[in-house]
């Protein structure tokens, strides 16, 4: 069955030292947009996480929410930059010698002093670190996904159900234009006969207006295109594939054949029925927005 475009999907996995969040979440829109964001220090992962969500993701705007945490203490080295530690020793002596100050110099200051000790944490093997985001990433898409099939399946149900409705105004038309013909030409005998009054009314005359009438009122062919549209409606809100702007085409379509059936209504009630298809039309192409 289909799939919603909206959803939401979350995974925490442990990789190693590193405890990984992922969230998906996205909301209606006409193409793929995507966009991925986590810690500066993993920007190398950005595209392929993208790539990533392009194999679950055909439309839709999706926002990829990344976060890191270290669960293990990284190994660090921490050394002792001498030569700017003897620099600063000597600027410190020279302050001492030439302007009378107290001599407090302590291990304690001089650690502190900018740059003396450098440390340098053990560096991440990026390729190690790429395939836990991936996976972490794919486990919430995956829910993501799920979330989404749930939704669509209530998403088909509906549409189904509103294609069901605005078939029975299809039926309320075929069963209802005949009978427009038929007024019609009691119309013409009521007039004649009010006209010519005592005279002999020509039958043939007046069945020759009728068929010229039920030509011209005729919607026998839009009902059959109508009836023929929304079996393809179903069959794609039926099918597993992506449907994506297909139904949209397909709605386009039956708006023109419902506007040309109410073009050739004469008929109050057929106008009314022909007001409510439009209607009904609506509420189906506003739902079907929500649709992968």
């Amino acid at each position: 069955m289909i799939r919603s475009m909206t959803g939401y999907g979350s995974a925490t996995e442990t990789h190693g030292a590193l405890e990984i969040t992922a969230e998906i979440r996205s909301v209606n829109n006409r193409f793929l947009d995507c966009a991925v964001k986590l810690p500066r220090a993993y920007a190398f992962a950005e595209e392929p996480l993208k790539r990533l969500v392009k194999q679950y993701v055909t439309r839709g705007k999706v926002d990829v929410f990344i976060s890191v945490r270290q669960i293990v203490p990284q190994e660090a080295t921490v050394t002792l930059n001498r030569p700017l530690l003897e620099g600063y020793l000597r600027a410190m002596k020279t302050i001492i010698a030439e302007y009378d100050v107290r001599d407090d110099l302590s291990a304690g200051m001089l650690a502190r002093m900018p740059d003396v000790l450098q440390t340098d944490q053990a560096k991440e093997d990026e390729e190690e670190v790429l395939a836990a985001l991936l996976a972490t990433a794919e486990s919430a898409l995956k829910a993501y996904n799920e979330m989404r099939q749930t939704e669509g399946n209530a998403l088909a149900q509906d549409l189904l159900g509103k294609a069901d409705y605005f078939e029975t105004f299809v039926e309320k038309i075929e069963r209802r234009s005949p009978e427009t013909v038929a007024a019609y030409r009691e119309r013409l005998r009521a007039k004649l006969m009010e006209v010519l009054q005592n005279t002999e009314i020509d039958e043939a005359r007046i069945l020759t207006e009728a068929a010229i009438y039920a030509d011209k009122v005729a919607v026998d062919e839009e009902t059959v295109r109508l009836r023929s549209h929304l079996k393809q409606l179903r069959e794609m809100l039926k099918s597993d594939g992506v449907i994506g702007k297909k139904p949209d085409f397909l709605l386009q379509e039956m708006n023109r054949e419902t506007n040309t059936i109410g073009s050739k209504c004469a008929d109050l009630e057929l106008t009314n029925i022909v007001v409510e298809m439009k209607a009904e039309l609506e509420k189906i192409r506003e739902q079907i927005q929500n649709v992968e």
